[in-house]
């Protein structure tokens, strides 16, 4: 294996390790939509719309950057351009912020349900409104570690 291609990194964008990491990010979002919205009145609460608006830029996003990573590893040319490395780590750090706020808030006005004894919330929405808020907190975790990889990946260049 050259150099170079061992300076990609491991979770840097055009390795194998930064698809795993879009995959996840993809499948978690679609999931946390997906255990949202379908069936369940999700509208009803500000915090569970934000969550659906910020997985829906998220999961094309993640298929994007994956279809890079793939072309990336089958020509066998990782993507070295600085500008569009600093564009990559600023839409992760954005999109893993808001992410967060989007999982927490998400998380919050569940507890706040859940206290209340299921008076708001019947057991099914809040077990999915649960499984969603978690689905969203991994994909945010992902998206955290593809930024920081590819930001230790320009500071190291």
């Amino acid at each position: 294996m050259d150099n170079n291609r061992e300076r990609a990194g491991a979770g840097a964008v055009g390795s194998a390790g930064s698809l795993g990491l879009r995959v996840g990010q993809a499948v978690f979002s679609s999931a946390s939509l997906l255990f949202m919205s379908v069936g369940v009145e999700f509208f009803s609460y500000t915090a569970f719309c934000f969550l659906v608006t910020i997985m829906g830029l998220v999961i094309p996003w993640s298929c994007t950057l994956a279809m890079i990573d793939v072309y990336s590893i089958l020509v066998g040319c990782p993507l070295r351009v600085p500008g569009i490395m600093v564009i990559v780590v600023i839409g992760d750090w954005v999109l893993a912020i808001l992410s967060l706020a989007a999982a927490s808030s998400s998380a919050a006005v569940i507890d706040l349900l859940l206290q209340f004894h299921g008076s708001h919330c019947s057991p099914r929405f809040c077990g999915r409104y649960q499984l969603s808020a978690m689905m969203a907190f991994l994909s945010w975790f992902l998206t955290a570690a593809s930024s920081l990889f590819n930001l230790w990946f320009i500071a190291s260049r």
